[in-house]
């Protein structure tokens, strides 16, 4: 199987708490191992998720799934899904695919082939800051034209519709800048379980 072929492989890094492996984008796209994204030609696996990044995750999800629905707008919302931008292979926690690139590029993809109109990543007690803009700015880079960051233990949430960032705190309700229109959310709510 090739997938067990590219993870035998004996050149691993440590970085950042992530376990890495040098490989090809060619071999990553053959089979996509779960869990990873390719990154500067490192296969990087996702760790470090906890209860709260995972309640915040599937509740965020949900919320979108639930407003797209009953606002009629259409698409697809998913998590982990693998897209393609400029420079690397990446899982955003959670994304909205419009209706518009669904009909574009059908749902039958193992690999989406830019960022997604809109991304959310939520913090990790290992991730960084810088790491998780550098990340966002990516995604901007690369087609998508929102990204929210989500920060569980601080409970804010940033957001990112092309240029300026908006920091919605606690008490506020934060809402899409661009896509999927007029959803809105108190953070409290996302945060609380």
């Amino acid at each position: 199987m090739v997938e067990n072929q590219i993870l035998s492989k004996p050149n691993y890094h440590q970085e950042q708490g992530k376990i890495s492996q040098e490989i090809s984008w060619e071999k990553f796209i053959l089979h996509p191992p779960e869990r990873r994204e390719w990154v500067d030609g490192q296969l990087i696996e996702k760790t470090g998720m906890t209860l709260k990044h995972g309640y915040t995750q599937v509740t965020l999800s949900s919320q979108w799934r639930s407003y797209l629905k009953s606002s009629g707008q259409g698409g697809l919302v998913c998590n982990e899904t693998l897209c393609r931008t400029t420079k690397q292979g990446r899982r955003p926690d959670v994304a909205y695919i419009t209706p518009e690139l669904l009909e574009q590029y059908g749902n039958n993809l193992t690999i989406f082939p830019q960022s997604f109109p809109l991304i959310a990543e939520i913090a990790s007690p290992d991730d960084s800051g810088e790491e998780l803009l550098a990340k966002a700015r990516e995604y901007l880079d690369s087609g998508c034209q929102e990204v929210w960051l989500l920060f569980p233990e601080a409970e804010i949430i940033l957001v990112n519709g092309g240029q300026t960032w908006l920091l919605f705190n606690t008490d506020e309700v934060v809402s899409t800048q661009r896509v999927l229109t007029g959803f809105s959310i108190t953070v409290k709510e996302l945060f609380s379980y």
